[in-house]
């Protein structure tokens, strides 16, 4: 699926309606370049699910963890992230439940470490704004997607 999004409110409005369409667990990667709209999209992903507080990008903390309307939500950015192996020490792999929402900022950074998405989203800039390309990789991906195009 194919999305134009000319302003900030936008990506967070459709990462909001994304958000309402998962009813458990989901991984979610992120990649665009720098100021793409990457964290735009977590805001606004966790507002729709009740959130009102700050939303930073956890570029130093690798990951900041939500508990909001009953899902442990983690959002990680792998930006600084040079080589797979320095994410082995923060327990990677136990932030992967299942019933967890995971949305990773710079996948491209740790992908010999992380479990296959439920959903890539791709964010490039476009005269005007940006592009955002979601594509579903698991069965649970693809019932998302068929959930947002109703949505939409």
């Amino acid at each position: 699926m194919m999305y134009r999004i000319t302003s900030a409110d936008e990506m967070q409005t459709l990462a909001g309606k994304l958000a309402a369409c998962i009813n458990n667990g989901a991984i979610i990667f992120l990649s665009g370049d720098l100021g793409a709209g990457k964290t735009a999209f977590v805001r606004g992903f966790l507002r729709q699910l009740g959130h009102e507080g700050k939303v930073k990008s956890p570029t130093y903390t690798l990951v900041e963890p939500y508990e909001v309307s009953g899902y442990h939500l983690f959002h990680f950015d792998f930006y600084r992230i040079e080589r797979p192996e320095e994410l082995i020490n923060i327990g990677l792999h136990e932030y992967f439940l299942p019933s967890a929402i995971c949305l990773v900022e710079w996948p491209e950074h740790a992908l010999s470490l992380l479990p296959q998405p439920d959903l890539r989203c791709k964010i490039e800039f476009v005269k005007d704004g940006r592009q955002l390309h979601i594509e579903a990789c698991t069965g649970k991906g693809a019932a998302i997607l068929e959930k947002i195009i109703k949505f939409c």
